[in-house]
């Protein structure tokens, strides 16, 4: 463990991404969409990613009836074959209740069908529905996700592997196929914020994805810094959070509210949490975690929270709630058009102000 942060160079590039979990969503007159023709709408969003230049589309896990996705890597194996330069990735892939073998082979082969663009995002999932789905016991959540991260970590050198542990059968040199032209794949950790999950990720040396999904991203800084203090290398930091772009502040911020709080009060009640009041989803909009305006309001959110956090990756996880097709299709446009060169524009401003990334005051 290093004793002084080992961030990346401050004038590294910053990435963009879009993040989605593959909502169910309702067509223009408010109609429930079938799981199927959300599946195809994901991809035609992840096409449009890719033709309007954003750098990363990851597609969420989820084993529940408000989700059309539970198998990302299919989707993106269809994303693949459509697209040209944008990296493919998860948001994030549920390891511990997965077999990492069979994770690193299948994203191996979305990385020959897409040229070397994969990547793997993995988590222990906010949701705990694929536990039982898959014969895994809750109370081994802990050990589940250890042990396989420490699988799947091994497996990237694309050799021989041994390895044991308590949750699935050992290996004996055996290797895993097919082998990527590249040698390995990339794989960042998503956590939500605890400073064990950094820790784990920085132990095995992954670049590590914050989940901000509450409050303002600036309180994660400590979550940063610990990350950068604890491995031995530079390794980058992404943010992931909800937000919407439309033309203006006003119309984004009434498009987005009614689904974007169904969607929260749903997954509330389920936690116990109360219902969100508009103060608090104008609130979270103000200042918080919810990046959501026109693409100058959001572009200037997004420059803040890169420059107060020092991250290299910011993903927006743009859908949120039963959004209709048609306005996704329109806030992905906007995203890639308008609000990802403004936030490249701001922050070559900052930088040639003299202002470091992780300056609140800047």
């Amino acid at each position: 463990m290093s004793t002084s942060p080992a961030t990346p160079a401050a004038d590294a590039a910053v990435a963009f991404g879009l993040d989605t979990f593959g909502d169910l969503t309702v067509d223009a007159a408010g109609a429930p969409v079938p799981a199927h023709q959300v599946i195809r709408d994901v991809v035609e969003q992840g096409v449009l990613a890719d033709q309007v230049g954003i750098d990363h589309f990851s597609v969420g896990e989820h084993h529940r009836d408000d989700f059309a996705v539970s198998a990302p890597d299919v989707v993106l194996a269809a994303v693949a074959a459509r697209t040209e330069r944008i990296t493919l990735g998860t948001a994030v892939t549920v390891l511990s209740s997965d077999d990492p073998v069979r994770v690193y082979e299948r994203f191996a082969t979305i990385d020959a069908i897409s040229g070397g663009r994969a990547e793997i995002t993995v988590g222990r999932g906010s949701f705990v529905e694929s536990f039982p789905l898959f014969g895994y016991e809750l109370a081994d959540y802990e050990v589940l996700f250890e042990e396989k991260l420490d699988l799947l970590a091994r497996l990237r050198a694309e050799g021989p592997t041994t390895w044991s542990g308590t949750t699935r059968a050992p290996l004996t040199g055996q290797r895993v196929h097919p082998t990527t032209e590249r040698g390995s794949l990339p794989v960042w950790v998503g956590v939500g914020g605890s400073p064990e999950s950094v820790l784990r990720a920085a132990r095995q040396e992954m670049p590590l994805m914050l989940a901000i999904i509450g409050g303002a991203p600036a309180r994660f800084r400590p979550f940063v810094d610990l990350f950068h203090r604890s491995t031995a290398q530079p390794l980058p930091v992404g943010i992931h959070s909800p937000g919407f772009v439309a033309d203006t502040d006003e119309e984004a911020l009434e498009l987005l509210h009614p689904h974007f709080t169904a969607n929260r009060d749903r997954i509330g009640r389920e936690r116990g949490w109360p219902a969100m009041t508009r103060a608090e989803y104008e609130r979270e909009a103000d200042g918080g975690a919810l990046f959501v305006g026109s693409p100058e309001t959001v572009a200037r959110r997004i420059a803040a929270a890169v420059t107060d956090l020092g991250v290299q990756r910011f993903d927006l996880k743009y859908a949120n709630g039963t959004m209709p097709h048609e306005q996704l299709l329109h806030a992905i446009e906007l995203y890639g058009t308008q609000v990802v060169p403004r936030v490249r524009a701001l922050l070559g401003e900052r930088a040639a102000a003299g202002a470091a990334p992780g300056r609140a005051d800047a």
